[in-house]
């Protein structure tokens, strides 16, 4: 790369660094606390540790720390994806970010992903899918309320205008059917998603992931089930997650009192030409015994 060529980029580079009007960012107290701000010139940040005018605040480097007018240190960041979906306004409840991790890792989302995603709500499980495929992949986004659609959108623009590029809502219900074909994975947050399994088949690579997220055991067997009873589908399983945060001191190490419980089930699949036949209440085997052949 040519001395001119590798200027411009680090300038580009350090550019993008800096804070925009207009630029959703997080400050962080002394204390931890997490606050979404957009910034608008003209306005001024209000807490009780005193206010910051949102001038002081663009252009500034992320990292770097600015003052109150009580003298109080606020870091500026820009937000990650978990920051984002739990500050963010909510109409609908989420996909928690510990969820959407893993849902990410059972579609095999990555970039270039094409991804179908139902339904749309507070954008939250769209936001982590638009920032996995990025520029070269799609995500298109089916929600049956159309109040719904331009909440979830507006909360994408705020996240990351970028992405805006490469999504897509409908308005519209994904049980009806679904438009695109030969789809890496289809997703889906709805409370009925056997009903959608026959338009994600239409709409599915052969290999592409089938994932769903509900919060009963019901709606887990009736999925289960239906999957199964289409022939068309293996690997089929459901987990959920739980997480622990831990308290680090000098004096002492312990788990905190509060911890995130139950909040989904995440069942996943992979659609096939023919899935083998099984007992219909057979267990499969456990992760613990996946044989690796040399």
């Amino acid at each position: 790369m040519a001395f001119s060529d590798h200027h411009a980029a680090v300038t580009d580079h350090v550019s993008r660094s800096l804070t925009q009007d207009g630029e959703t960012v997080l400050l962080v107290d002394p204390k931890d606390r997490r606050y979404l701000v957009a910034l608008q010139r003209g306005q001024t940040f209000h807490s009780h540790l005193g206010l910051i005018p949102h001038a002081e605040l663009i252009g500034r480097a992320e990292g770097a720390v600015v003052e109150t007018s009580l003298g109080q240190p606020f870091v500026i960041l820009r937000p990650t994806i978990e920051d984002f979906i739990l500050k963010m306004p909510r109409h609908t409840n989420v996909v928690y970010p510990k969820d959407l991790a893993l849902m990410l890792v059972k579609a095999n989302v990555r970039p270039g992903s094409v991804i179908v995603e139902a339904g749309l709500g507070s954008a939250g499980l769209a936001s982590g899918l638009l920032q996995a495929v990025g520029p070269a992949g799609r995500v298109i986004s089916y929600e049956r309320r159309a109040e719904f659609v331009k909440k979830g959108v507006n909360n994408i623009r705020r996240f990351a205008p970028e992405a805006l590029a490469w999504h897509e809502a409908k308005t519209a219900d994904v049980c009806d059917g679904i438009d695109e074909r030969e789809v890496d994975a289809v997703i889906l947050d709805i409370p009925e998603p056997w009903r959608a399994i026959g338009p994600a088949m239409d709409a599915l690579r052969q290999g592409g992931a089938f994932v769903s997220y509900v919060p009963t055991v019901p709606q887990v067997q009736q999925t289960v089930l239906a999957l199964r009873e289409t022939g068309r589908f293996v690997r089929i399983e459901t987990v959920e997650t739980l997480v622990r945060r831990w308290e680090v001191g000098a004096r002492s190490v312990r788990p905190a009192q509060t911890m995130v419980g139950h909040t989904g089930f995440v069942t996943s699949a992979r659609f096939v030409e023919r899935a083998p036949s099984r007992e219909p209440d057979a267990i499969p085997e456990s992760d613990e015994d996946l044989r690796v052949e040399d």
